[in-house]
């Protein structure tokens, strides 16, 4: 059976079962966005981590080391925020080629320095040694979430509504750029880059809505609306149903594809990347926890459906037609790979 055949997620569950020697202490192993494990009676130790390959994740040509720095630290701070915790620590580990040179380097951890400043995140250590040919990033952080608050991806219930904390499809729009130069610069181009650049992981976002007390499952967008919601409802065994017409399509977003002719709902729903939060919201508290959100962050937490029975992704659209939505977003060893994850 090929890599290519089974995909990153049919890899991992192959390789998932027994791994825990000790489970006695482990909340979450492999499957979520982060591990969990019990420290104290009232708090739970999160570990992620995450590697960028060049060639793969990044294109060293078309991003300034502060820029790559930024975002290596930025996703997995994101796992954090998608489980409810505060950053801690973090471990970064490089293999670098010849043809990057010292400067290069020191840049991108002067982006990893100014994200970890604004978070309090103390870089403490990792490894480093050469490459044969791809600059590869690899980074570990640590995060606390206290016990009772902890937000996991196979906790929807039916009934409960889905929720996104921000505009997805802006970074897939940005890495279009990238990989596409056009003509003539316009505002919007920048914003968009930004974006696709240096991502924000929504930690007090993630803080905020675990305090809530409403939110069952969470998960941040890093593959695509389309496959990062699809892990929520396979491993909470349920179904889902999203109303086009609520997908929050971002003034940037929609320049842009009248621009380049194409539609907004396919880089929401496929595009990834974006680290925006996903959340399941208890149907009875939605409405005091958007507005609490609205309140606390100024701007809205975007309802865009609804967890259902069943087992499938549906779109309605605005027309009332309803279609079935498949993964497309991005899955290692299943597609070429190119500048993107």
């Amino acid at each position: 059976m090929t890599l290519k055949r089974i995909g990153e997620f049919g890899l991992i569950e192959r390789i998932s079962s027994g791994c825990l020697f000790r489970p006695e202490r482990v909340i979450r192993g492999i499957g979520d966005d982060a591990a969990a494990v019990t420290t104290t009676a009232d708090e739970t130790l999160l570990l992620s981590t995450d590697m960028l390959v060049e060639g793969i994740h990044f294109l060293r040509r078309a991003v300034s080391g502060e820029d790559l720095g930024c975002k290596a630290l930025a996703v997995n701070l994101s796992d954090i925020a998608a489980m409810g915790g505060m950053a801690r620590e973090a471990l970064v580990s490089i293999a670098v080629p010849e043809d990057c040179g010292a400067g290069f380097i020191e840049a991108m951890y002067r982006g990893m320095k100014s994200l970890a400043a604004r978070y309090h995140v103390n870089i403490i250590g990792g490894d480093t040694t050469g490459s044969r040919s791809d600059l590869v990033i690899s980074i570990t952080v640590t995060g606390s979430v206290a016990k009772n608050r902890i937000l996991r991806r196979d906790q929807a219930r039916v009934g409960d509504v889905v929720c996104l904390t921000g505009y997805p499809g802006e970074s897939a729009a940005g890495l279009y750029l990238i990989l596409n130069p056009v003509d003539g610069a316009a505002d919007f181009f920048d914003h968009l880059l930004r974006r696709h650049h240096r991502p924000r992981p929504h930690l007090k976002e993630g803080q905020w809505l675990a305090g809530s007390g409403a939110v069952h499952a969470a998960i941040d967008i890093s593959d695509g609306l389309s496959s990062d919601l699809g892990h929520v409802i396979r491993q909470s065994g349920v179904g889902v149903r999203i109303d086009a017409g609520c997908l929050p399509v971002s003034t940037f977003l929609q320049t842009f594809c009248d621009r380049f002719e194409c539609d907004p709902i396919d880089y929401i729903l496929d595009g990834g990347e974006d680290y925006v939060l996903l959340c399941t919201v208890s149907p009875d508290a939605v409405s005091g926890v958007s507005t609490g959100f609205e309140a606390t962050f100024g701007r809205p937490l975007h309802q865009i459906g609804e967890i259902v029975a069943g087992s499938r992704f549906k779109l309605t659209a605005e027309a009332g037609d309803t279609r079935i939505v498949s993964p497309k977003g991005w899955n290692h060893f299943k597609k070429e790979l190119t500048d993107g994850e």
